[in-house]
């Protein structure tokens, strides 16, 4: 294997990097475990010290948390490994219905966001059993990908209690999600009262909801959400770089370039 390659089976998403030294700047909506089977993953957190990660290494990243991460070749080991997102409607849908509620601990979420997680059997057999799916055309039916997903929830909280309080930490079952709002309506330009009201909320409520689902604010939060979808954009499609811009809810080019070369570090024009 020398050239780079990333298979994203809905949110499992399979890396290859053939260059050494890839960086990018990591901040999901979900929460994301990473599993390496080759090569090394460097985690930098503001103001903390580096986190370096070999081969047979799992880490857990906590949603709507930057931080950079660099993945490189080891020796003659390429880099080599699966990130698997676990989305806010699977484990909303896994905890009402398979979760047994009378033996949930009762415990505080923890104040951290990254976790080295050890490996147990059940994680490595979890992992292992993905392998195939690099080097194959066959893609894993979503049966399959669920009971992957699955396997996994079960493994974290068999390791570590604290994941109830990290998991399932939804906001009051009668409202709207906001993230998940946020996420179908990001390119609507909405107000915040506007948004309070749809996701059933007051204003006061809404910001107090969303300060415990992001650590950046609302607009901040739909600006970076638009960025994040115009860089795909501009690297998987063929619109031009105006179409991107309208497409994901700029309303002025010349905003979209400052904010995007703000973000990214580059202009649009580079990326496309």
């Amino acid at each position: 294997m020398n050239k780079s390659k990333i298979i994203n089976y809905s949110g499992i998403f399979l890396t290859y990097y053939a260059n050494n030294d890839t960086s990018c700047v990591h901040s999901a909506q979900d929460h994301c475990l990473i599993y390496l089977y080759s090569g090394k993953l460097i985690i930098e957190e503001k103001d903390k010290k580096e986190i370096v990660l070999e081969r047979g290494s799992c880490v857990f990243v906590r949603r709507n948390y930057n931080i950079k991460m660099t993945k490189i070749n080891s020796g003659d080991q390429q880099y080599k490994g699966i990130t698997m997102t676990l989305r806010r409607n699977f484990l909303r849908d896994f905890y009402y219905k398979s979760l047994k509620k009378d033996n949930e601990p009762q415990i505080f979420p923890p104040k951290d966001n990254i976790f080295i997680i050890p490996l147990r059997p059940d994680l490595v057999s979890l992992f292992h059993s993905l392998d195939p799916y690099f080097d194959t055309s066959i893609k894993p039916s979503k049966e399959i990908l669920s009971l992957k997903e699955q396997e996994a929830i079960l493994s974290l909280l068999k390791i570590n209690k604290n994941f109830y309080s990290i998991l399932f930490d939804f906001t009051e079952p009668w409202k709207i999600d906001i993230l998940d709002f946020l996420n179908e309506n990001y390119r609507f330009d909405l107000s915040m009262k506007e948004i309070a009201l749809y996701t059933g909320r007051s204003l006061a409520t809404f910001k107090r909801d969303f300060s415990k689902v992001s650590d950046v604010p609302p607009r901040k939060w739909i600006i970076r959400k638009r960025l994040e979808v115009a860089y795909n954009m501009l690297e998987y499609s063929d619109l031009k770089i105006k179409d991107v811009c309208y497409e994901v809810g700029f309303k002025n080019l010349s905003h979209f370039y400052k904010a995007f070369k703000k973000q990214y570090g580059f202009s649009p024009s580079e990326k496309h």
